[in-house]
């Protein structure tokens, strides 16, 4: 059911900046969708209509439906089409190189997360890694962020999780793991 607050928010967007930026607040939207007849499309449907009969960019076209679906109960939080996912991030206070390196070499992983079998797909020195996670099932996009002088964020998000329990465990997994991560840094 949608809410009717001022203050609702979706994927921390607020009634306000959605009106800012489409025109519409998530009310607005919500009710143009249920007359499109939205309940019975795909979530690629209504990101279509948006996109094609209501001019939205993709970005927010996506979003909103993403908001229309949680709103109303097609989907649940952090889930997508893949399956479930979340994100975590902390700024740490060491360099970028440092931070990406606390990731990139085995001997420094091992020392703070302390888990065997993943496998990085893909990296970009300083930036990026892609990760399969341990379970050969799941997967990591971990961006990393400079923010000044001997400053850093990483930002982890982990995807294809099975199930919203699954998501919710993980979430906190990755909140406890990063500031580990930030411990042992600083």
């Amino acid at each position: 059911m949608a809410k009717n607050s001022s203050a609702h928010k979706i994927a921390g967007i607020s009634d306000e900046a959605v009106k800012k930026r489409t025109g519409r607040s998530w009310n607005q939207w919500y009710a143009i969708l249920d007359q499109a007849g939205a309940r019975k499309m795909t979530h690629t449907q209504i990101a279509a209509y948006l996109y094609k009969e209501q001019k939205l960019p993709g970005w927010w076209a996506q979003m909103v439906t993403v908001g229309y679906e949680q709103a109303r109960g097609l989907r649940e939080k952090h889930q997508r089409p893949e399956g479930y996912s979340i994100s975590a991030s902390r700024v740490v206070n060491v360099p970028l190189s440092a931070l990406y390196h606390s990731w990139a070499e085995p001997k420094q992983r091992d020392k703070w997360l302390k888990v065997k079998g993943i496998e990085i797909r893909k990296t970009t020195p300083n930036k990026s890694m892609r990760i399969t996670w341990s379970d050969k099932k799941t997967s990591l996009e971990v961006n990393f962020y400079n923010k000044g002088k001997s400053k850093a964020q990483v930002v982890v998000q982990h995807s294809k999780l099975r199930n919203a329990k699954a998501a919710e465990k993980m979430r906190e997994y990755w909140a406890k793991k990063l500031d580990g991560l930030k411990a042992f840094l600083e």
